[in-house]
């Protein structure tokens, strides 16, 4: 069975790219501010790991808001870069790609926590969006494999060498990490759990 990975170049699709060593990649760049740096980290795990990869191009930085796209955020949001349907879109997209390139099932990287902010983080999201793609094409599945495991606690399971998670790239303003966005703060917070194994190589 051919599997597939929607791989960001955040911590969480990187440890699933080790853990799970799926055999294509596809990174979107969809208008987010941070996208060339998600795109060089997502290649060069790729190249490290030997996963064939595409880069799937679809401008739709006018429907964002907030601190991953070019317009100010909106009231309407919960969180500081709300993104109305944004991991629906991303995952379809990868689908698009995913059925020509003969994958049967696609990973995403959502973890415990992501269900703490937005319902397309939770478990009824994943079966919901699995049976739907399975229903649609090709009966192409969708998984979460770390959906039960916090990000350090992915990292720690999958084995995740320090030295491809120093590539990840977490900031949401930006290809450089501004240090202050729930992206950054999320990736500082992990690896200060992760402790100095990861630290003293970061």
């Amino acid at each position: 069975m051919k599997t597939g990975l929607l791989l960001s170049g955040g911590m969480d699709s990187i440890a699933i790219a080790w853990w799970k060593r799926p055999q294509w990649a596809a990174t979107i760049d969809y208008g987010q501010k941070a996208a060339a740096a998600e795109k060089l980290a997502a290649a060069q795990v790729c190249h490290e790991l030997g996963i064939a990869h595409d880069v799937i191009t679809v401008d739709c930085g006018s429907l964002g808001t907030g601190d991953m796209a070019p317009n100010a955020a909106d009231v309407r949001g919960s969180t500081s870069d709300w993104w109305p349907y944004r991991n629906q879109l991303l995952i379809t997209l990868a689908s698009m790609r995913a059925i020509a390139c003969a994958v049967q099932t696609l990973f995403i990287g959502t973890v415990r926590s992501d269900g703490e902010s937005h319902r397309d983080g939770t478990p009824e999201f994943i079966r919901r969006i699995d049976g739907l793609m399975k229903f649609q094409e090709a009966g192409l599945r969708v998984m979460a494999p770390a959906i039960r495991f916090t990000t350090a606690e992915l990292i720690r399971m999958a084995g995740v060498p320090a030295g491809l998670l120093a590539w990840s790239h977490s900031c949401h303003k930006a290809d450089t990490a501004c240090g202050d966005c729930r992206g950054c703060n999320k990736y500082l917070a992990t690896y200060a759990q992760l402790g100095a194994e990861y630290t003293d190589a970061a």
